[in-house]
């Protein structure tokens, strides 16, 4: 929706989060003189039965479109109908947050001016005043803010999908469909990097007419970027480049090679030289809450992996932190199911299990379908409790892993709190010991 159809319009914005509080203070400053009230579901239960009274609403993330009775746009459509420059949007179920920050990484290396925001947590309307015809945007993109979108980012970069808000989307066929949006209005001028090591994913180029380059650790691609031979390679135009060695690679994680492989191939189709690629892989060591070391306290070593929402992240945690002893784990139930990261647990070093509700008691379940001599079970409701066991648990020399697999809501503020709460927990105990 372009600027202008707003004037003289009454605008009403529902949801006062993050998003909505930015898309407030922009439309003000350009349109000082029209209505533009905000509402919230914290503020009255009743917060949209006075919504005819408007011309148009902008419905923040995570409203269902269901109940907004009038016209409405989004601060994503907004956002992509009227910045300047090129837009790369991110997408996926896991590693949205670290991919979008190699990419603008990456772009800054190569001295363009470029900017991170969406879903991160920094609403693009923001910064939007500064950019300029050849400014780079890196939006990452979550279910919700696409499920609106009527317009695509010039490149498109969409990683892995798996089961998640299935509470909110009630299907995975409706939560893929959401995500796919990110391709779906591209036009034959744009660039669309998928993970073809997902079937979802892979299917998704039925979904664009851009030009497709595919990302993979598993094997080699056409057109794209890929791991062969312990070396991440790019190739393009029928020429092959090696980028990286991956033991040159800063990220831990087998995982992270598909993030890798996927910001490098964006970067690159957005103008970064595979030198500065390399450069920015050699030297970025990861995001706080994904497999954040926080600390070592006699010889045991702590990890803080609060944005393992689901359970395929905690599983990848696993593989690259091989020496879990001891798992914190579980947290508010989506609805998603268990058994996988039962047999992964069941097949692990984990000797400890800690457990939040509710999924906790689901997760319990699975791990003992999976073996008839699971880990030791602790119950928790309080991170200081969960620490406090996972300290007494754990063996000298081994790792106690937070990854809860789970959603946040039910304990916590959300994943940031949670993860800041395990940073707090031990860090009182390395306290205690020093005293």
């Amino acid at each position: 929706m372009k600027l202008e159809e707003f004037e003289n319009k009454k605008i009403l914005i529902v949801g006062g989060g993050v998003e909505g509080q930015a898309t407030l203070r922009f439309l003000k400053k350009y349109f000082p003189n029209n209505v533009i009230d905000i509402v919230d579901q914290k503020d009255e239960e009743n917060y949209l039965d006075k919504q005819e009274e408007y011309d148009i609403a902008i419905k923040s993330p995570g409203v269902r479109s269901s109940n907004i009775k009038i016209p409405y746009t989004t601060a994503t459509n907004i956002f992509l109908s009227n910045a300047k420059g090129k837009i790369i949007g991110v997408t996926g179920t896991k590693g949205k947050s670290t991919t979008s920050t190699l990419i603008v990484e990456m772009l800054k290396k190569q001295g363009f001016d470029a900017h991170l925001g969406g879903n991160i947590g920094q609403s693009p309307l923001d910064f939007m005043d500064t950019l300029n015809d050849q400014s780079q945007t890196v939006l990452e993109m979550s279910s919700f803010q696409l499920q609106d979108v009527k317009k695509s980012p010039h490149i498109a970069v969409l990683l892995m999908i798996a089961p998640e808000h299935l509470d909110y989307h009630g299907s995975i066929e409706t939560y893929i469909d959401a995500k796919r949006n990110i391709l779906r209005f591209q036009d034959s001028s744009d660039f669309a990097v998928i993970n073809r090591d997902y079937p979802a994913t892979n299917e998704s180029d039925l979904k664009t007419i851009a030009r497709t380059f595919q990302v993979s650790r598993e094997r080699a691609c056409d057109e794209g970027c890929f791991v062969k031979n312990k070396s991440v390679y790019l190739r393009k135009d029928s020429r092959e480049q090696e980028i990286i060695n991956v033991e040159q690679i800063k990220l831990i994680g087998k995982h992270n090679l598909e993030n890798v492989c996927a910001a490098s191939m964006a970067a690159f189709l957005a103008g970064v030289s595979k030198e500065n690629i390399a450069n920015i892989l050699r030297s970025f060591t990861g995001l706080p809450y994904r497999l954040e070391f926080v600390g070592e306290l006699e010889n045991i070593r702590f990890f803080n992996d609060s944005l393992a929402t689901i359970p395929q992240a905690t599983m990848e945690a696993l593989d690259a932190l091989e020496e879990t002893e001891t798992l914190i784990t579980g947290g508010f139930d989506r609805g998603i199911d268990y058994k996988e990261l039962g047999i992964k647990i069941a097949n692990s070093k984990v000797k400890a299990l800690i457990l939040f509700p509710t999924t906790g008691a689901k997760i319990w379940k699975a791990v003992c379908e999976a073996t008839k001599t699971p880990p030791e079970r602790f119950e928790v409701n309080t991170m200081q409790q969960a620490v406090r066991i996972a300290f007494t648990e754990t063996s000298p020399g081994k790792i106690c892993l937070m990854s809860p697999a789970s959603a946040s809501f039910n304990l916590f503020k959300n994943y940031k709190d949670r993860g800041n709460q395990f940073k707090k927990e031990v860090d009182a105990l390395k306290q205690n010991d020093s005293n």
